[in-house]
């Protein structure tokens, strides 16, 4: 079940918990890409706190709401790029988008293997994407306060196992919000050094999120043709210098 768009809202742009969020999970996307000069970068679900860094630089940026969740105006004081979509047939043409976010998208839905068929379907060859989902040895899963504490969270060999099904190649995966879930002041002003110390010890501590980057992996054509070169091909048209041609 999708959250509400205004319980997203309020938890990303209004809470100081969930622009603690906002910010680990944007500086580690931006960290892992950069940059996105002349690509169309898609986000669904709610992905649309992570996608301003490429707004200047992108050929198009557009956040993808589901029905079911709702649709806010996005970015504040800027021409609208959000879009309300239905949640398996996005308004996108096939294979145009070069870089796709998903983050409150995957957890939630009730159709997870459409899902992913309609994520591949807009990737362009060589195209990215980017999963964010809850971790379920992290402590935002086991917490309702916040929107990763819904859903079904995923273990890393849950979701890698899922996107290899559905021809996804795995790139690589990171995991993220080592800080913890609570709005005290303390944890607040220790968030950014928990969150440096949480990448430096990232195999002991579960961080809060699972993010693991894909590329579309196109199969080979398996269409009639020639398979095989020829060793001693036919030369037609290879003139014979041993016959002269006479003039008549």
């Amino acid at each position: 079940m999708h959250l509400d768009v205004q319980d997203l809202r309020n938890f990303y742009y209004r809470s100081t918990l969930g622009r603690a969020a906002q910010k680990a999970v944007r500086d580690q996307l931006v960290r892992l890409w950069p940059e996105a000069k002349g690509q169309t970068v898609v986000g669904f679900g709610f992905a649309v706190p992570l996608l301003r860094p490429y707004i200047a630089e992108a050929r198009r940026v557009t956040g993808l709401m589901p029905g079911p969740q709702g649709v806010m105006p996005w970015p504040t004081g800027m021409p609208n790029m959000a879009v309300l979509c239905e949640e398996v047939n996005w308004p996108v043409d096939t294979g145009h988008v070069d870089k796709l976010v998903v983050m409150h998208g995957l957890e939630t839905s009730e159709q997870p293997s459409s899902l992913l068929e309609e994520c591949f379907r807009v990737l362009g060859p060589g195209g990215k994407a980017m999963f964010i989902v809850p971790n379920r040895g992290g402590m935002w899963s086991r917490s309702d306060r916040t929107p990763f504490g819904y859903g079904r969270p995923y273990t890393l060999s849950q979701l890698e196992a899922q996107l290899k099904y559905h021809q996804f190649s795995i790139e690589r995966h990171e995991f993220g919000l080592y800080q913890p879930p609570s709005q005290r002041r303390f944890w607040r002003k220790t968030g950014q050094m928990l969150e440096q110390l949480g990448h430096s010890v990232s195999m002991i501590a579960a961080g809060g999120v699972i993010m693991v980057e894909v590329s579309k992996r196109t199969p080979a054509p398996m269409g009639p043709g020639l398979k095989e070169a020829v060793s001693r091909p036919l030369r037609i048209l290879t003139p014979n210098p041993s016959k002269e041609v006479k003039p008549i």
